[in-house]
């Protein structure tokens, strides 16, 4: 493999690493850069590479502005048994990227063409600098000073991940003013942002059977309460064969784990829209407004090109592992789904999953004999539960159970009805699961009933 428009090799660290960052942040493809391979793509290797990803990080947090922090991904990769380090750069939001100590100029500003990384004409710096995005949430203004960030320090703790006093500086949190941002807003321990779950019981958006809300809190809590909820939905159903027995999920997990956290991620807040994920008789649509970035085109999105609309959320989620490594969430969901699922306009983007067709088949049954039965009993169409009775309650309850911790690993406060409707089961069924736990050693309750929680006993 040799240099190209997206690829650059360098032997070993050195001066110029910042302005070819520049050029690839400056590139609406974004690019790759490999520290420890010759020209030639020849892997020589380096040594002591934990102390050379930190001078990297370190550099291109001071020397590059506007900040790339949550732009880059810097990783150790061993190639013909050497070690090298690759810089995986996404193409920026706020063009043109310069070298802080040659300001916004030709000498600053540089941008790949070819293999090359060439200075940038005044006029292009102009013409960037005029487009640059203003309604980004790292400059808009938090709608609310008095804000707590208890649940953001927990999930940072739960990684090993410390946030000193200096967090909101390091995080990206503060406008350039010095104010708190609306990245710090979203974060925050409340806010009045709700992410909406909504389910009809037809093939339109008519006859609404279901709309909850998750959020007005730290938007990574939401993001797992969100999650938690599409495992619940995301049914598996089992298809009998000899001499084994085949199960199939409703929607793929991990296309549909990717498209829930990319909603989020991506998102257009400017608008003050969040995502909303819509379950229907035959698919799901998970909608997130703003359509694609400012300068990328189609084709980049599908070649999984990454260009962060919101680069401080990307930051946090990336070290709460919400998302593994740039663009890598389209590629994912593109191994099991092909492009269709996808509905990309100016003003919003839409993933569509259609139902497993065994699941349709199940649905519309008359009650015969079927190889395809599911697992967990689907919701009818009147938006209630179904309540399980007699042999069947005792059949589920271990699936119940299993659920139940679950949930109460992700949200210690959760209610008891919030569980029965998440479990698909009546509050009965889960106040005696509840005791079962207790007595199995698996739960506890810590507190009173108003006011305390569940802690899972592992």
């Amino acid at each position: 493999m040799t240099e190209s428009n997206r690829i650059e090799y360098k032997q070993e660290l050195t001066d110029g690493l910042e302005k070819e960052v520049v050029a690839f942040l400056n590139y609406h493809e974004g690019g790759v850069i490999y520290i420890g391979v010759d020209p030639d793509g020849t892997a020589i290797g380096l040594s002591d590479c934990d102390s050379i990803q930190l001078k990297i990080k370190d550099r291109l947090r001071h020397n590059i502005l506007p900040s790339c922090l949550g732009l880059f991904d810097i990783a150790l990769e061993e190639r013909d048994s050497k070690k090298i380090i690759k810089i995986t750069i996404a193409a920026g939001p706020e063009k043109p990227y310069y070298l802080k100590k040659n300001g916004m100029s030709e000498r600053g500003c540089f941008i790949r063409i070819g293999s090359a990384s060439e200075p940038m004409p005044v006029a292009m710096i102009e013409e960037l600098f005029s487009r640059r995005t203003r309604n980004s949430i790292g400059k808009m203004i938090s709608p609310r000073s008095d804000l707590n960030f208890e649940q953001l320090k927990i999930y940072y703790q739960e990684k090993g991940l410390k946030l000193n006093d200096n967090f909101l500086n390091s995080l990206e949190l503060l406008t350039p003013e010095g104010k708190l941002n609306y990245a710090a807003y979203l974060l925050a321990d409340e806010n009045s942002v709700s992410i909406k779950v909504a389910r009809y019981s037809g093939k339109t958006r008519v006859d609404l059977v279901e709309n909850s809300e998750y959020g007005n809190c730290s938007l990574i809590k939401a993001v797992h309460r969100v999650l938690d909820r599409m495992e619940v939905e995301n049914k598996t159903f089992a298809k009998i064969t000899f001499p084994k027995r085949l199960e199939q999920r409703l929607i793929e997990a991990s296309p549909l784990r990717e498209a829930v956290i990319n909603a989020v991620i991506h998102n257009d807040y400017s608008n003050g829209a969040p995502p909303k994920f819509e379950f229907f008789a035959d698919r799901m649509e998970i909608t997130s407004m703003g359509g694609l970035p400012f300068g990328v085109q189609e084709e980049d999105f599908f070649a999984g090109l990454s260009a962060p609309r919101n680069k401080e959320l990307m930051r946090v989620f990336r070290d709460v592992d919400l998302v593994e490594q740039l663009g890598s969430g389209i590629s994912r969901i593109l191994e099991k789904y092909d492009r269709q699922v996808f509905t990309l306009s100016e003003s919003y983007l839409r993933v569509t999953f259609l139902y497993h067709e065994d699941f349709l088949r199940s649905e519309d049954s008359d009650g015969g004999t079927t190889q395809e039965t599911p697992v967990k009993a689907p919701v009818k169409a009147s938006g209630k539960r179904r309540e399980s009775v007699g042999k069947a309650s005792e059949k589920t309850s271990e699936k119940t159970s299993e659920k139940m911790l679950r949930l109460l690993k992700s949200n210690s406060g959760i209610t008891i009805a919030e569980m029965a409707v998440e479990c698909d089961v009546s509050t009965r069924s889960i106040e005696r699961n509840l005791k079962t736990l207790q007595k199995q050693g698996k739960l506890e309750r810590i507190g009173p009933d108003k006011g305390g929680h569940w802690e899972v006993i592992e």
